[in-house]
C-alpha cells in the first residue's frame, strides 16, 4: 500500500504534539486524523476505522491505557496498530502499555525522521506468520481459528490482543522448537521494530495467563517453544 493509503489517528492533549506529529506523518502522504483526548480518539477511531493510533498514556478524563484496553475490545478495530507515544519512560508505563495490547513504545521527544521511520516499520511489520492451515488443533482443547482471529480453549473462545495471538500461532506453527528472542521480534514485530527488552516477557506472561502454564516453555538465555 502507498503511504496514501494509510489512515492514522493520532490521540493526545498537547496541540503542539499534535501539530508536529500530524505535519510530518502528512508529508510523508499519510492520511492523518487527530483527536486531544481519550473519549474523543475512541469516537474517531471507530468512524475512520484507522491502520494505526499514536496514543499518548497520560491524558485528561481517559488516559491512554484506557483507551487502548476499549479499543481491543471493538471488534471493528481489532486489528489496529497502536502505538504509544508518552514523555513517560518507566518500566511499568510500558508494561502497562503492553499489557492493555500495544504494539510498540516510543519516547518523546522523538526525531522526525525517527518517528517517521518507526511508524513506517509498524505499518510494514510481518503480517503473515508461518501459519499454513485455517484452523489449527494444539492440544488439550486448545485450538487457534485463524480466519476468526481466535483461540478456542475447551469450547470457550479467547479474544487475544493482535500481539498475543501472532506470538502463540508462531510458537505453535513448530511444536517443541525454540524460537530465538531475536526470532520472535523479527516474524512477530518486524525487523525493524524498536520495541522493549521485556516486550515479549510481558506478552508471554499474557498468554500464559489465558490458556496455562504448561505450553510455553522458557530456555533460559535463548527464547520460547511451545511444547505439545
Amino acid at each position: 500500500m502507498d503511504n496514501n493509503s494509510y489512515r492514522l489517528l493520532i490521540v493526545d492533549d498537547e496541540p503542539d504534539i499534535l501539530e508536529f506529529v500530524g505535519y510530518n506523518l502528512r508529508k510523508e502522504g499519510f492520511q492523518v486524523f487527530t483527536a486531544s483526548n481519550g473519549k474523543e480518539g475512541l469516537k474517531l477511531a471507530d468512524e475512520v476505522k484507522p491502520h494505526l493510533i499514536i496514543l499518548d498514556v497520560m491524558m485528561p478524563e481517559m488516559d491512554g491505557i484506557e483507551v487502548c484496553e476499549e479499543i481491543r475490545r471493538n471488534d471493528r478495530l481489532k486489528n489496529v496498530v497502536i502505538a504509544f507515544l508518552t514523555a513517560r519512560g518507566e518500566d511499568y508505563s510500558q508494561i502497562a502499555g503492553f499489557d492493555a495490547g500495544g504494539d510498540d513504545y516510543i519516547s518523546k521527544p522523538v526525531k522526525p525522521k525517527v518517528l517517521v521511520s518507526r511508524i513506517k516499520a509498524l505499518l510494514k511489520r510481518v503480517e503473515s506468520l508461518p501459519v499454513t492451515k485455517t484452523n489449527l488443533p494444539i492440544s488439550e482443547g486448545i485450538h487457534i481459528d485463524k480466519d476468526r482471529f481466535l483461540v478456542i480453549k475447551d469450547g470457550d473462545e479467547l479474544n487475544l490482543p493482535k500481539k498475543e495471538f501472532e506470538l502463540l500461532a508462531l510458537l505453535f506453527s513448530r511444536p517443541n522448537k525454540v524460537f530465538t528472542r531475536d526470532e520472535i521480534f523479527s516474524l512477530v514485530w518486524g525487523d525493524n521494530v524498536i520495541v522493549g527488552d521485556r516486550t515479549i516477557d510481558v506478552h508471554i506472561r499474557k498468554l500464559r495467563e489465558k490458556i496455562g502454564d504448561d505450553h510455553i516453555k522458557t530456555i533460559k538465555g535463548v527464547g520460547y517453544k511451545y511444547v505439545e
